[in-house]
């Protein structure tokens, strides 16, 4: 995938933060912009970095995948799912190609590195930093800490994970060299064919698609720089966010998707139909959406997330919704709250709360 440089606009970031949508890796291609890291306070002694256990393999290998989990070949129900992720500690962290593929696609289990083996801020030489539940009691358990880590490697990063994405399209942009740590989620791949087999059948051309952020790690969400502290709830620390755009032509710009001649706000609009319509099918799916202006040389572009709970936000031109009040949740949920251009749900209806749209 082309490395395209991004420039970080202080207003995005902030909006993208509060809610767990990347403004600044949608801008942050060039490593070199990164600038200042913040290392929190550890609450535990310093230990030296310790390599987690790592196999090599390669085709046949599946002896070392649990036999209960070979069978485990789902393709979600997008049938776009090209892996699945071994419960973590029950392989050694690798990516295990099953000769043949699925169903006429290459499929592969992956090794899970489990979270245990973090020491510190750290897996190996790679500095992860803390989460949030690492640090203090959260408010949901939708923000415990992750199960576990892929480890992303020069030699893996361009397995597909689904139809569109690779684990390259989920490292932190973060400047630094392999081996990586994400955190990744089957539900968010799942999601993400859905809604890209749903543009397809409304006429939008999904040959490729441009992930401009995936996982972000603590350390590196933490450096974007939210005061309020909501940026540590980032839904791209867990593994089920990404921003994107729909980008068919190779030209690393958002595409017209409504095909009024140009490629602008509206454009992500038609993704926002397409993610309420894959939500209205598979409510297990349910996740924000933030809708985002140009802001750099990729144009508009989306937020997509599975938190488990509904919520809208954006900095769009017109409103996400026509009212700007507190409005019923299509799928009978109750607790909905909505300030300015924000909707939130459930445990997500706090991050609701104080913001303010600025544009």
């Amino acid at each position: 995938m082309p490395v395209i440089p991004r420039i970080d606009p202080i207003g995005a970031a902030a909006l993208c933060l509060l809610f767990g949508a990347a403004a600044i890796p949608a801008f942050a291609r060039d490593a070199t912009s990164h600038g200042a890291k913040h290392t929190m306070k550890s609450a535990t002694p310093h230990v030296v970095p310790v390599a987690p256990a790592r196999a090599t393999p390669e085709v046949g290998a599946l002896d070392l995948v649990p036999a209960a989990e070979r069978g485990d070949t789902s393709t979600g129900v997008s049938g776009g799912v090209r892996v699945h992720l071994l419960a973590p500690g029950s392989a050694p962290a690798g990516v295990y190609q099953v000769p043949g593929g699925v169903a006429g696609h290459a499929f592969a289990f992956i090794g899970v590195v489990p979270f245990n083996a973090k020491r510190g801020e750290f897996i190996g030489a790679y500095h992860l930093g803390f989460w949030p539940a690492e640090l203090h009691a959260v408010h949901s358990e939708a923000y415990d800490n992750p199960a576990g880590f892929v480890e992303v490697t020069a030699e893996n990063v361009g397995v597909h994970v689904s139809d569109h994405l690779t684990l390259g399209d989920f490292v932190t942009h973060d400047g630094v060299s392999f081996p990586k740590y994400i955190v990744l989620r089957e539900a968010l791949l799942d999601k993400i064919e859905l809604v890209l087999q749903d543009l397809e059948m409304h006429g939008v051309s999904t040959e490729h698609v441009e992930v401009l952020s995936g996982f972000r790690t603590p350390t590196y969400n933490f450096a974007l720089g939210d005061a309020s502290g909501r940026a540590r709830e980032s839904r791209h620390q867990y593994g089920d966010a990404v921003d994107l755009i729909v980008d068919a032509d190779n030209d690393g710009r958002m595409d017209d998707l409504n095909h009024d001649g140009r490629a602008d706000a509206a454009d992500v609009r038609v993704i926002e139909a397409a993610v309420d319509r894959v939500e209205r099918a598979h409510p297990e799916l349910a996740g924000g959406l933030g809708l985002y202006r140009e802001m750099g040389p990729s144009g508009p572009f989306a937020h997509i997330d599975v938190r488990g709970t509904r919520a809208r936000w954006g900095n769009v031109n017109r409103p996400l919704y026509a009212s700007a009040g507190l409005r019923a949740s299509p799928y009978g949920e109750s607790d909905a709250v909505s300030s300015s251009h924000c909707q939130a749900e459930g445990a997500s209806a706090v991050l609701c709360q104080g913001f303010r749209h600025t544009h």
